[in-house]
């Protein structure tokens, strides 16, 4: 008779004998197969093995304690994966339980083990330095270029992906797919020639998408504006793309084309972004009729168009107005007041180095600063020494101070069409909420009187001893600062170091 020990599942801590027939052997499959291994979640692993009165050889406990062993094999199912939620609808059947992840997708994860299912295929790296002599590891790459070279090609992917995208609903499109959209539609000439970019982005996430499976139907492009991806349609009017607000219609209505003579194709657009005043939804204005079977067109209704741009100017009005707020002089002034001078400012932008206003001349506008920095100069008469020994005046530009965000300038020069009494220069990009000095007029009485009493004049109440006072500071930093480059420069020399040749090189 043959043995072997065996463990029992009723007391675990004892093992128990299994007697064989004489000659025989114990057949391997006493104990249930598990064709699929448990997944072991290693952080409840060793929170289990953190019980105190386990065995643990190297803090010197020899013998695991019985609490210690009932706790552990209480909780030691912990230490596997469990099986996830479902959500959603019941799984009916076998092959869609199939096509789940896996249970061990999580523990996988963390062990760094992959499923066959999960391994992606290498990506083939054609040997584009190592020259070889096989043709075939040169057509894929002539392929590639050509398919990207070719605009015909490109043009054909591209409302392919419009076409994919725009099916899906807007509120099922992500921030990705919307960006997609907009530099897509950047490549074709009505949206880049018609459509400010700001304004493109957030069309992009209202616009439509629609199917017409059946020919001779006809679309009211007064309904929005409409870009063919798929199919071919015929215009019943001239003109059928609005591109100056509806200007060049003809009143009551434009002729009908009996026999259109071109036609649309995948690409080109037709309709309105703009309401006309006076026409009906459904009027024949710049309407068109289907030629095919299937035809899917891309449209920005105008309703959503002028949401849009509504929103858009409700945004720019608070930016002003919140501008405006940001400067201190401004605080205190009435909402009503406020709000007719934020109607008046424009943005623009400058680079660094760019001189935005000169002394003694007239300032272009009123500045805002937004974002950025300028100095601001003033002139100086100062005794110059020649080479020859003697001297002359020259005038001279002094820094005085500088300005930043949500400071302004020029307010009284405009307002009592006075020189400037300073130069204002960019010191880093900088942009401006401006008001030009013809707006001014659109004010009432009461905004200029708060205008002249809330601001002074830029850096007008320095004197000619602060400024020379200024002046000599910064030359007897300047020559300090050249005295001391001199010495350093003499000392090195001296020793023939010269930084940049031979050893000093490095």
């Amino acid at each position: 008779m043959n043995h072997t020990e065996k463990f029992s599942e009723e007391n675990p801590s004892e093992f128990f004998f299994v007697v064989a027939p004489k000659g025989g052997h114990v057949r391997n499959n006493d104990m249930p197969k598990i064709e699929k291994p448990p997944a072991i979640d290693y952080e409840k692993l060793r929170e289990l093995c953190r019980i105190e009165g386990l065995k643990d050889l190297q803090n010197g406990v020899h013998q695991t304690t019985e609490e210690a062993h009932q706790m552990f094999m209480e909780n030691y199912t912990s230490m596997f994966v469990q099986k996830p939620k479902k959500l959603g609808f019941p799984i009916h059947s076998e092959q869609r339980e199939q096509n789940k992840a896996s249970l061990l997708s999580v523990t996988q994860n963390a062990t760094g083990k992959t499923m066959e299912t999960e391994k992606k295929k290498p990506k083939k790296e054609w040997p584009v330095d190592k020259i070889t002599h096989d043709i075939r590891d040169y057509m894929p790459l002539l392929h590639k270029q050509r398919k990207i070279e070719d605009p015909q090609l490109i043009r054909q992917e591209n409302l392919k992906t419009l076409r994919r995208i725009s099916k899906k609903l807007p509120f099922q499109r992500t921030p990705a797919d919307n960006d997609k959209l907009f530099n897509i539609l950047r490549t074709f000439p009505f949206f880049k020639e018609n459509i400010p970019d700001p304004i493109l982005k957030e069309l992009c996430v209202v616009c439509l998408h629609e199917t017409w499976r059946d020919p001779e139907f006809t679309i009211f492009g007064n309904t929005g504006l409409h870009m063919v991806l798929h199919g071919k349609v015929a215009p019943m009017t001239h003109p059928y793309l609005n591109t100056d607000d509806g200007a060049s219609l003809r009143s009551p209505t434009p002729l009908l084309v009996n026999e259109p003579e071109e036609f649309l194709t995948a690409g080109q657009c037709f309709g309105t972004l703009r309401k006309i005043e006076g026409r009906e939804p459904s009027s024949k204005v710049y309407s068109v009729i289907t030629q095919d079977n299937h035809c899917e067109f891309l449209k920005i209704p105008v309703a959503d168009y002028a949401r849009v741009i509504e929103q858009i100017k409700q945004r720019e009005h608070t930016e002003k107005v919140n501008l405006l707020l940001s400067c201190g002089q401004y605080k205190l002034w009435p909402r009503q007041p406020l709000l007719q001078v934020a109607e008046l400012i424009e943005w623009i932008t400058y680079p660094p180095n760019t001189v935005i206003v000169s002394e003694g001349y007239m300032a272009p506008f009123i500045g805002f600063i937004k974002e950025g920095e300028c100095h601001i100069l003033r002139q100086v008469e100062v005794m110059h020494t020649l080479p020859n020994g003697k001297k002359e005046k020259r005038t001279k530009q002094v820094v005085m101070g500088r300005l930043g965000s949500s400071e302004s300038f020029a307010e009284l020069s405009v307002l009592l069409n006075e020189q400037i009494t300073c130069s204002v220069i960019t010191a880093t990009e900088m942009t401006l909420g401006i008001i030009k000095p013809e707006k001014i007029k659109n004010l009432d009485e009461v905004t200029i009187q708060l205008f002249k009493q809330s601001n002074n004049r830029t850096f007008g109440d320095l004197t000619m001893d602060d400024i020379q006072e200024e002046y000599m500071q910064q030359e007897l930093k300047r020559e300090w600062n050249e005295f001391k480059h001199g010495v350093l420069l003499d000392v090195i020399n001296s020793r023939g170091i010269r930084p940049g040749y031979g050893k000093w090189s490095k």
